[in-house]
């Protein structure tokens, strides 16, 4: 019975480290930070780039006068209103944007959105189409870069999505723009150093016009940029991550809003893994696609407050069954894991966060990843399965 309930829980322990594992690899190759490499040259091929907007008068027309900046003769600028009722059409409108507006209340959904942009640039396409949320602000050139390296690699191109806490005073803010900082800039850049695609951020996103034409993205999902890039990978397009181009957003400000926020992609995130992650694994090994493979396996890594959780309640149960058992095996795998795991965030932290959060965060970082259990909790009782847009404010 001991021996059964031990192999049991060294099991458990050996999924647990798999993500954990995924994380510490990631960071090892990132720590030596962005490495300077050649950027594609030649003329920059023209671009249209389409903005998804719900209700979002309040942000878009300073997004639609950046994005203008960096646009040349030819190059196309759509937005798509979706289901708004608000002034958005009217605002792109007379930022002088190409705008087309979408009313379905039974298919809503970002993804619903793409694909009628898509349909609609269709009509006279460009040789490369950005995708840009309506509340991000693209830096100067990412245009230029993100469109280069989609026509020279002939894939999507990921440019590097950061987000900033408006509110640095609260210890929960800094801790969501660290998490947020090793999700998307550590772990794809490690991804990239090792010659491997990433995730989709759903924002800052560059697509050959034969790649974006033919990807299937009307749907629904919570996390469509996610299950867009898994899609893509499996078709043999998987994304690549370009560092040089980067876009900026910040957190709502509203209690409400980034819980809401937070609901949405973490939701989002842990239902892939339950859903998609599976039927990915198996068409990896299956097909030999080495690339899906890998952005399956990231994947895995779930949101690092609900890691941080998973080996907790491991130790605790890994010390539990070694004193019932006399036999401290148990005890000891959940410490190598948590141990790993230590490892990957001090390593980030050293390398990439100290700007944002000091060691006192860290250490008192506890309390808000143990906040977040409801949270985690509702995705079993009652997840968020319809796309609800954030209040910022």
């Amino acid at each position: 019975m001991v021996f059964f309930l031990e192999l049991t829980f060294l099991a458990v322990a050996a999924l647990v480290a798999v993500p954990v594992t995924m994380l510490l690899m990631q960071v090892l190759l990132a720590w030596r930070g962005e490495r300077k490499g050649e950027q594609p040259g030649g003329e920059r091929p023209a671009v249209a780039v389409l903005v998804p907007a719900h209700d979002e008068a309040a942000s878009l027309g300073d997004t639609l006068d950046r994005l203008k900046a960096q646009l040349k003769a030819g190059d196309r600028l759509l937005v798509v209103a979706d289901n708004c009722s608000d002034d958005t059409a009217g605002i792109a409108w007379r930022a002088g944007a190409e705008i087309t507006e979408r009313h379905d209340e039974l298919r809503r959904g970002k993804g619903y959105a793409l694909d009628h942009g898509v349909r609609i640039l269709a009509s006279d396409p460009r040789p490369v189409v950005i995708i840009v949320d309506a509340d991000c602000t693209l830096e100067s050139g990412a245009i230029d870069i993100l469109a280069r390296e989609a026509v020279a690699s002939g894939r999507p191109v990921q440019g590097l999505y950061l987000m900033h806490a408006p509110d640095r005073e609260r210890l929960s803010s800094r801790i969501a723009e660290f998490a947020w900082l090793v999700k998307n800039h550590v772990r794809p850049l490690g991804m990239r150093h090792a010659g491997l695609p990433c995730q989709l951020m759903g924002t800052g996103m560059a697509f050959p016009w034969s790649v974006i034409s033919a990807a299937p993205l009307a749907t629904g999902h919570l996390v469509e940029d996610m299950k867009l890039g898994l899609d893509l990978a499996s078709r043999g397009t998987a994304p690549l991550f370009c560092p040089a181009a980067r876009v900026h957003s910040e957190f709502p400000t509203s209690a409400r809003g980034a819980e809401a926020q937070r609901s949405r992609w973490e939701h989002g995130h842990m239902g892939m893994i339950f859903g998609a992650l599976p039927g990915a694994l198996r068409r990896a090994v299956t097909t030999g696609n080495v690339e899906l493979l890998m952005m399956a396996l990231d994947l895995m890594v779930p949101p690092l407050a609900l890691l941080c959780l998973a080996c907790a309640a491991l130790s605790l149960l890994g010390l539990g069954a070694s004193l019932l058992s006399g036999a401290w095996l148990p005890f000891f795998a959940a410490l190598a894991v948590m141990l790993l795991l230590g490892s990957a965030l001090m390593l980030a932290w050293i390398c990439f966060g100290r700007g944002i959060v000091s060691a006192r965060d860290i250490l008192f970082g506890m309390g808000y990843i143990a906040g977040k259990l409801p949270l985690y909790v509702r995705f079993f009782l009652r997840r968020q399965v319809e796309w609800i847009r954030t209040e910022r404010r």
